[in-house]
């Protein structure tokens, strides 16, 4: 197995995603912390903004439907791509870009059968949708599909699946349905008072990491987490070791902002929090009964 220790021997990672000007979220959260923890990075960005939306209006640039499918095309024919394993998606900036990275995804994998593709399916939150629906249908009809992990939040869990998620139970079934073989559910129903936690469903192992509610900068949170379990699983370690050590790593990160009053997650100052994360977590083994056999 590789190990953090010996981050020459690490395989390198594409990340495609948003690209921001100021701040850490998308690519900028995602790279810095695969770098940190000694992976190679190939970047790719979907769009460029000059900061996260929710700071405000901004430009918007977007790469055109032509040039951008001609850099896949580039990339899945690259005579490097046999370095490759692993690849994360997340935000796409138009409905058009999910055909042409499902493409560079099954070149991977013809390349590297043992690839690990991270589908992080940035489509919105508590408040709804914030891509268009057709993006959004693209990525649930053409990424997910091809998917070994998924990190969706609780909305995008209950709008990718069309089933209800109102409490843990609901939501580990629908996390079932979903498609990949691993999937991490961030802002899962909370099991201690005053928590928010990641909730794992891989194969027949739920487990529900927690810690203490933060009030600080969330924007990145989601990208940080899938960059972090995607680089321990290729560590070679075991899903649960995966899930606390990234959700230490993340709410380290955010609880350091939040102290500061940064409204940014201050990576840089807290790379140690993505290497050796300190912070305690409180880990569950969650029962799932055993459906029904009617005669």
């Amino acid at each position: 197995m590789n190990s953090p220790d010996r981050p020459e021997s690490l395989p390198a990672i594409i990340v495609i995603s948003s690209h921001v000007v100021r701040g850490t979220v998308g690519n900028r959260a995602a790279v810095f912390a695969l770098e940190t923890l000694g992976f190679p990075v190939w970047a790719l960005p979907t769009i460029t903004l000059p900061w996260h939306p929710g700071h405000g209006r901004a430009t918007r640039l977007l790469p055109d439907e032509a040039g951008f499918s001609a850099l896949i095309d580039d990339l899945c024919t690259a005579p490097w791509l046999a370095e490759v394993g692993g690849i994360l998606t997340g935000y796409l900036g138009s409905a058009h870009q999910a055909a042409p990275v499902a493409k560079l995804i099954k070149a991977l994998k013809s390349k590297n059968p043992n690839a690990i593709y991270l589908c992080d399916p940035v489509i919105g939150d508590a408040g709804g949708l914030y891509v268009p629906q057709e993006t959004a249908v693209a990525i649930r009809d053409q990424l997910l599909p091809l998917a070994d992990i998924a990190t969706p939040n609780r909305f995008e869990l209950q709008w990718l699946s069309g089933q209800n998620v109102d409490d843990n139970q609901s939501l580990m079934s629908a996390a079932e349905t979903l498609g990949p073989k691993t999937v991490v559910t961030t802002s899962a129903h909370a099991m201690m008072a005053g928590g928010m936690g990641n909730l794992l469903v891989s194969g027949a192992n739920y487990t529900m990491a927690e810690h203490r509610f933060v009030d600080g900068p969330s924007n990145g949170l989601g990208d940080l987490t899938s960059a972090l379990f995607l680089a321990r699983t290729l560590f070679g370690q075991s899903v649960e070791t995966a899930l606390k050590q990234t959700t230490a790593s993340v709410f380290e990160v955010m609880a350091r902002a939040a102290k500061r009053g940064a409204n940014e997650l201050m990576l840089a100052a807290d790379a140690s929090s993505l290497t050796h994360p300190m912070a305690m977590v409180q880990m569950r083994r969650i029962m799932r009964p055993k459906p029904k056999v009617t005669a």
